[in-house]
């Protein structure tokens, strides 16, 4: 077992925490979601088919998500990576309002990731609670 994941089993989390072999498969049907939604998003702005400033939300998205490791494991910093899941909290959010009037699915498609990242950014902010 590496530091990383160590690090992470010793942390002090409540009893309402998921078991850490649920978040892999969680995490495969919402890239599932985010890579068929987000591509199809990006497809319409590069075709011209929607305006641009659409995939911004969909963009800061993408790196507030892929930052949340790095930042969680790598740098083991519990206070940045709940600032940063609060990002791909409110980025997710603004996706979803940005594209409903134009791709009413692909805000639809959203709402299971949605509510897994509302349910991890209340897990992230009582783990750094309770580990300060």
């Amino acid at each position: 077992m590496n530091t990383q994941t160590t690090w992470y089993q010793e942390l002090v989390k409540p009893e309402w925490a998921p078991p850490s072999y649920l978040f892999g498969p969680v995490w495969t049907v919402l890239y599932f979601i985010i890579a068929v939604s987000f591509v199809s998003v990006f497809q319409k702005v590069f075709t011209k088919q929607l305006p641009a400033i659409i995939a911004l939300p969909f963009a800061l998205n993408l790196i507030f998500n892929f930052s949340f490791s790095p930042i969680q494991f790598g740098l083991q910093n519990n206070i940045l990576a709940a600032i940063d899941i609060s990002f791909v909290l409110i980025t997710l959010a603004w996706a979803m309002i940005a594209i409903y009037p134009h791709m009413k699915w692909v805000a639809l498609i959203n709402i299971p990731y949605l509510l897994w990242v509302m349910f991890a950014t209340v897990l992230q902010f009582t783990i750094t609670f309770l580990n300060k």
